[in-house]
């Protein structure tokens, strides 16, 4: 259990890092504020006595200039902090990038910065990110995944200018490496890369928003599979939800097409909740979860995790429609009538007790982690 200082916390990489703190039981993280960087004195009383200081701030679209001197001045600002610090910190944790050193105005400004902040002596881990993907990135900012991710979730189609090959890592595993946590499966500190060009990342995603519009999932057979579907989703959620599902009738009676995967693993189950209870208060970092009530009626509610905002979907066995919780949102399921609620359950892996990745949050009360 390490207690760690973030700056650029409020940032795509800086949610995932404070997300990850909180799924391995740390305490909350000291944020370091823009305006607290440029305050020498507010910087080292801030991080005294931390175990690391983890730099996440950084500037990556603008002027070339601004670009530059943004990621400088942000690095020179917390190294002097850093040296007034009568109890330094153990550590310093760079989110550098590879491009680091490579001519241009961005790439040389991040090979500044991490010679500023070797120059602290403290002990130093400079890490060289690639391209960062996952939930909730900035589209036209933070990667091609989150822009193409928009643009399809708006019911468009990418446009690739210049196809090249990229090599993409899942920002929790990112954010894994910069904490030293150590591999469980669910996040990998190795930064597994998946190695593609842009137009087949473009018709990749394509395909999966093509199959996820009608409520049938993509195959999920390998790990990069599952978190560029996760990453797709969180640009669809909430507006696309709840999706109504197929129905068959005849003579018989009805039948509902509750998932339909193409190809991968996954685990049906059903559960009876009676009144006013409720299931959940928790969220997945990675696993797919989908809901289909089929008897009584309940209403879905979720939160984003750090964050205020309670997302509410009222949902009837009368009228079967599907909710899939999406990737770090808490989430539960209450009865709100008077009979027991009969709900449908599918994950796209097997129930792991090992490795179960569930945690415990709850949907409405106090948050673990904040923005």
């Amino acid at each position: 259990m390490l207690r760690i200082a973030v700056t650029g916390a409020g940032g795509f990489l800086g949610w995932h890092v404070r997300v990850l703190a909180c799924v391995l039981g740390w305490p909350e993280p000291l944020v370091l504020t823009r305006a607290e960087l440029a305050e020498p004195a507010a910087v080292a009383a801030k991080v005294a006595g931390a175990d690391a200081v983890l730099h996440l701030a950084g500037v990556n679209r603008g002027e070339p200039g601004a670009v530059a001197a943004g990621n400088v001045q942000l690095a020179a600002q917390l190294a002097q902090g850093l040296k007034q610090c009568a109890e330094p910190p153990r550590s310093i944790v760079f989110a550098n990038s590879v491009q680091a050193g490579n001519g241009t105005p961005y790439g040389d400004a991040k090979a500044a910065a991490a010679r500023l902040l070797a120059d602290t002596g403290l002990p130093f881990d400079d890490v060289l990110l690639p391209n960062l993907y996952g939930e909730h990135g900035r589209p036209w900012y933070n990667s091609a995944v989150a822009t193409f991710c928009r643009v399809l979730a708006e019911g468009g189609q990418p446009e690739v200018h210049v196809d090249r090959e990229l090599s993409l890592v899942h920002v929790t595993d990112a954010a894994a490496r910069l904490l030293g946590a150590p591999a469980d499966g669910t996040w990998d500190p190795a930064m597994p890369a998946l190695r593609v060009g842009v137009r087949e990342l473009a018709d990749r995603l394509a395909g999966i928003a093509a199959i996820y519009r009608v409520g049938e999932l993509p195959s999920l057979v390998e790990r990069h599979d599952v978190r560029l579907f996760n990453t797709y989703r969180s640009h669809c959620f909430p507006g696309h939800y709840p999706l109504a599902l197929p129905r068959r009738a005849d003579a018989r009676g009805e039948l509902v097409e509750a998932v339909r995967v193409h190809g991968g693993p996954g685990q049906t189950f059903c559960s009876v909740t009676h009144p006013a209870m409720s299931r959940g208060d928790h969220f997945h970092l990675a696993k797919v979860e989908r809901f289909v009530v089929l008897r009584g009626s309940a209403e879905i509610l979720l939160r984003r995790v750090g964050h205020d905002g309670v997302v509410r979907f009222a949902v009837s066995g009368d009228d079967p429609v599907l909710v899939d919780m999406p990737t770090m949102w808490a989430h539960k399921i209450v009865n709100t009538g008077t009979e027991p609620l009969v709900t449908l359950f599918w994950t796209n892996e097997l129930f792991d007790p090992s490795r179960p990745d569930t945690w415990a949050e709850p949907v409405e009360a106090p948050m673990a982690v904040r923005a």
